[in-house]
């Protein structure tokens, strides 16, 4: 039991996050309302997350582009035309929501973990998070511009632009720029739990921040039921299990090996909780982080049954795959 919580902690600790922020709301907000401390803890935690990323091993997956280009496609083109589809089955405050999980770059903590785990190309799943993760500073805001109506404007969008440079984009630099340090770069590489479990817990404080405005806007409601989350949960699962399954598919018809495959599903349909959660926040009302919260849960969830089905399918046909 204690194995499986090292392994798994950090899911029911999200859980409990959310409903540390949400029930105690009162308490935290005031801090939830200090945008200073917010930016604070989104830039750490990008600059943990890609302190251990080696951008030696995605030497190969940049001479050979197509895994790359169609993840790309996927979680910036396909995913985020996808949402604004379902978004026009949701409640205002649920489709925004919607569409800022679906803006944001693919994930940094997990992608290659999972793929890694799957037996895939882990490489491809690195390189697909630094490419989404560098261009997100332009590429998410223009999402939002196009797919929230009125809600995001050309001020707003270009406040986005700025602010995502300065939080995203410098930390993944400065913290590659360090890396050239060989000593510090090794141990960046050998502290890769360390950073994971620090930058986690950023990630849940933010969870707690979300949760308190979120719960400050739900206290407002006149009326308010958990059926209301129905259709905002079934459209993060489709959303997620759909393009997880298209980007295998595409892999496939791409003629691309199955550890290609296997990394353009993950890193195709992964969503990276911590620049969500900050858009959410700061740009939209509380309840916009629920569909993000949602979304992450879910594929931690999802991801870790199809990774584990594929290492097992992969282990009865030892057989390489010919091209």
């Amino acid at each position: 039991m204690l194995s499986s919580f090292q392994k798994n902690w950090f899911l029911p600790c999200l859980a409990l996050a959310v409903v540390l922020g949400g029930c105690f709301w009162t308490n935290i907000v005031l801090v939830a309302d200090w945008r200073p401390f917010r930016n604070t803890i989104v830039a750490a935690v990008l600059f943990v997350m890609a302190l251990p990323l080696e951008f030696r091993a995605v030497a190969l997956a940049i001479r050979r582009p197509i895994p790359v280009l169609l993840a790309v496609g996927i979680t910036f083109g396909l995913l985020p035309l996808f949402c604004w589809a379902l978004s026009q089955t949701l409640t205002a405050e649920f489709a925004v929501g919607l569409m800022v999980a679906a803006a944001t770059p693919c994930s940094l903590a997990s992608a290659a973990v999972w793929t890694r785990r799957a037996g895939g190309n882990d490489a491809v799943a690195i390189l697909v998070t630094i490419v989404t993760n560098l261009t997100c500073f332009v590429v998410s805001p223009i999402w939002l511009l196009v797919t929230t109506g009125q809600t995001v404007t050309m001020g707003k969008a270009g406040d986005m632009i700025v602010k995502l440079g300065l939080l995203v984009v410098i930390p993944l630099i400065v913290a590659q720029l360090l890396r050239l340090y060989s000593p510090f770069a090794t141990w960046a590489t050998g502290r890769k739990t360390m950073l994971s479990v620090l930058a986690q817990l950023g990630v849940l404080t933010m969870v707690i921040l979300g949760s308190a405005k979120a719960g400050r806007e739900i206290s407002a409601l006149q009326e308010f039921s958990l059926l209301d989350f129905l259709p905002m949960i079934l459209a993060v699962a489709l959303t997620h299990s759909l393009m997880l399954w298209v980007g295998h598919q595409l892999g496939r018809l791409a003629g691309l090996p199955r550890g290609d495959r296997i990394a353009v599903g993950f890193a195709g349909s992964q969503k990276t909780l911590v620049v969500g959660l900050h858009l959410a926040v700061t740009y939209f009302g509380g309840l916009a982080i629920l569909p993000m919260v949602t979304y992450h849960v879910f594929q931690l969830l999802f991801d870790t049954v199809v990774a584990d089905k594929l290492r097992a399918s992969s282990a009865r046909s030892p057989v390489p795959e010919q091209r």
